[in-house]
């Protein structure tokens, strides 16, 4: 692709400079203070869920166990359901998307992670009402916007847009905090809070969990112990 930036991207970078959002993730990066209410993928707008809001879900289940009832701080883990307005845009969600399938891509043994929804699960993480995910939501999206911002200066196009090659470029700059240059050190912590949200929304599904080669959770009859070779790699035979 040439370096030209079309007018879509123009449109997505407009006033808003590579300087302007390495500033934007360093305030993700150093734990920025909540964000102000911004706008949910319907067009409303969202801030902290009220007290209101946590008190009408006491005692509600949406089916499943009817014991398991579930309140904002007992979760209802049969049924589970999300009780705070979800936030990234469609375009933010779809860049996410694209950056999941880089970290886990598809392979002959499982599916690519946004298959398995790992972008839907940081939605719900960033969303989430609480100090540490709010830091989450400034970070991703500060991160999300230079991907694009980069993309745009060096491939003249978005993030989603670019081949896997030129993707990859991107991403090897910044896929290691120790090893990145400093001048893609605080996009490198945005890659890193990524891979890690990723990584617990794929291989905490059961595609993951096969991926990984992981039994337990199974019924037993019984259980007699760790093998001896277990024991002894330990140290504990």
């Amino acid at each position: 692709m040439s370096g030209r930036v079309d007018e879509r991207d123009r449109d997505a970078t407009e006033g808003l400079t590579r300087r302007r959002a390495l500033q934007v993730l360093a305030a993700g990066a150093a734990g920025a203070a909540a964000l102000p209410a911004v706008a949910c993928r319907d067009g409303s707008e969202s801030g902290s869920p009220s007290a209101q809001d946590a008190a009408a879900l006491t005692g509600a289940t949406s089916g499943g166990n009817p014991r398991a009832a579930g309140t904002p701080t007992d979760p209802d883990l049969v049924s589970p359901a999300v009780w705070w307005d979800l936030l990234l845009t469609e375009e933010e969600l779809a860049t996410l998307a694209a950056l999941s399938d880089i970290i886990i891509p598809e392979d002959e043994r499982s599916p690519g992670a946004s298959t398995l929804g790992a972008h839907d699960f940081i939605d719900e993480w960033v969303s989430a009402p609480y100090d540490g995910n709010r830091n989450d939501l400034t970070l991703v999206r500060g991160g999300l916007v230079w991907l694009d911002v980069e993309s745009a200066g060096r491939f003249g196009g978005r993030f989603t847009d670019l081949t896997l090659d030129q993707k990859h470029a991107i991403c090897d700059d910044i896929c290691w905090v120790e090893n990145a240059a400093p001048e893609y050190r605080v996009a490198a912590r945005f890659f890193d809070r990524v891979r890690d949200l990723t990584s617990t929304a794929f291989w905490t599904t059961a595609e993951g969990m096969a991926d990984l080669g992981f039994v337990g959770n199974r019924p037993m009859p019984r259980f007699d112990g760790p093998p001896p070779e277990v024991l002894e790699r330990l140290g504990l035979a």
